[in-house]
């Protein structure tokens, strides 16, 4: 029985280990916040950057957007990515965000799916929510 016991633990640890390892880096709980029907495209002017730690040492940006109705809170997405992708942000940007609505912490908060500044558009998630930088990474 002890055995049984054991070896059900070890299968459900490596499950556990397999599918985060396939899903990416980073891509675990804002990814499973993401919710397609609630995405909305807001417009504003980038009023503070923050850059937060995330889990395995990445570092995320964050933007809080002020729009005519407030400021929001943008996760926008890995630093590294964003600067792979030849993309940055300043105070004072006029930047036009589309990504999920949701609820951290009782604050309205946005995850971005595409972000528009200057003509050009930095991609983040694919319209089902898949972030662009897991694509690749998955078996």
């Amino acid at each position: 029985m002890k055995f049984r016991i054991l070896m059900l633990s070890l299968l459900a640890a490596t499950f556990g280990i397999v599918t985060q390892a396939q899903m990416g880096p980073g891509s675990g709980k804002h990814m499973s916040n993401y919710d397609p029907k609630t995405e909305v495209t807001m417009s504003g002017t980038v009023d503070r950057i923050t850059q937060e730690n995330g889990e395995r040492g990445w570092h995320g940006t964050h933007l809080f957007l002020k729009t005519d109705t407030g400021t929001i809170e943008v996760h926008v997405g890995p630093t590294d990515y964003i600067a792979s992708q030849q993309f940055s942000f300043a105070t004072g940007d006029d930047v036009e965000v589309t990504g999920s609505k949701i609820k951290m912490q009782d604050q309205e908060a946005l995850i971005a799916r595409e972000i528009k500044k200057a003509g050009k558009t930095l991609v983040l998630r694919n319209a089902q929510g898949i972030p662009n930088r897991s694509r690749g990474r998955r078996s």
